[in-house]
């Protein structure tokens, strides 16, 4: 029974020695190693050997991206209002014997100094640029942090402001800020709409007033030019009548003179006021001259087939004045 019990208390003694002496250190961690209470190194993932009964581990250290919350606190601004903030830092260990020997509980001493220069960098600030600027807090957040904790062999990669609460009175405060702002930028487009709908119908009212303008133009030029032309066409016409009365013929005198005659009498017919037309009695006139105008017509038609010959004047009839009229009144018996 004895010869049974010492072998396995050697066998039993072999295994711690051996799980003693051989150490696995698993991905993401890095192991310490003392030799009599005194580091020597540093062993990484992977089987180590270490010598029995004289070396061990010392500290097993993380190495891989940690994420620490930073605590919610009450931070007074520059002018004087009370937040309150809490943040989020990202960290590294780069140097597992550094962040082991140089600082003890280095998650809590990273969390302290968060604390501390996030209160000093708020307190510097007035709300609004609190409110407006986190990515300037982030970036003076993390200079700072990340200084202070390189000597701990530790990277800060990032550092988050999470949240920031101010005071219910300056909520509110602030919610009635922004409405009036939004109700004044609505003022403020409906007028510019206004403005543009007034220009735009300005620039309509112009643009048909200089339309019109050219067609009153183009019209007054076009009245001008018939009137031009139909002048030119009167005088070439009453030339044509003094050429005739030059040449003896009072036939084209008598179709000049009946032609206004008509017309006059014709307009004095459809003269709105004209309630009664007085037609002369004595017709003889009128009929002799539309007889000149007869004998011009043929004369017209037998100058387009031969020489023209002179016509004859007809006799002058004197018109008989209706009694009562203007003219010479009869002598008185003597």
């Amino acid at each position: 029974m004895l010869s049974l019990i010492i072998p396995a208390v050697f066998v039993i003694l072999a295994l711690v020695v051996l799980l003693g002496t051989i150490k696995i250190v698993p991905q993401g961690y890095e192991f310490t190693v003392q030799r009599l209470g005194r580091y020597t190194r540093t062993i990484k993932p992977g089987i180590a050997i270490l010598t029995p009964f004289i070396e061990g581990v010392g500290r097993r250290i993380n190495m891989m991206e940690q994420v620490l919350d930073v605590p919610s606190q009450e931070v007074i601004t520059k002018d004087n209002v009370m937040v309150k903030v809490d943040a989020i830092v990202f960290i590294q260990v780069m140097d597992a014997a550094a962040a082991a020997y140089r600082v003890a509980q280095l998650d809590f001493a990273i969390q302290q100094l968060a604390m501390t220069n996030l209160r000093t960098v708020v307190g510097s600030m007035e709300l609004d640029e609190v409110l407006s600027q986190r990515d300037q807090i982030n970036t003076r957040l993390l200079n700072v942090i990340d200084a202070a904790t390189s000597p701990w062999g530790v990277k800060v990669a990032r550092i988050e402001i999470k949240d920031l609460q101010p005071p219910p009175d300056i909520t509110n405060a602030m919610a009635r800020q922004m409405k009036a702002e939004r109700e004044r930028r609505a003022v403020i487009t409906e007028a510019d709409g206004e403005k543009q709908a007034q220009i735009a119908r300005a620039e309509g009212s112009k643009q048909s007033a200089i339309l019109q303008a050219e067609g009153r133009r183009e019209a007054a030029y076009r009245d001008s030019e018939a009137r031009e032309r139909a002048a030119q066409a009167e005088a070439k016409a009453t030339q044509m009548v003094s050429d005739a009365i030059e040449a003896g013929s009072t036939t084209a005198i008598n179709y000049f003179v009946a032609q206004k005659y008509v017309e006059a009498f014709g307009k004095l017919a459809e003269s709105p006021n004209q309630k009664t037309v007085i037609v002369p009695a004595e017709m003889s006139a009128l009929v002799g001259t539309l007889g000149g105008i007869q004998e011009l017509i043929a004369n017209g038609a037998h100058a387009s087939d031969g020489p023209a010959r002179q016509p004859k004047a007809p006799p002058p009839v004197a018109p008989k004045r209706p009694a009562g009229s203007s003219g010479d009144a009869p002598r008185r018996p003597e």
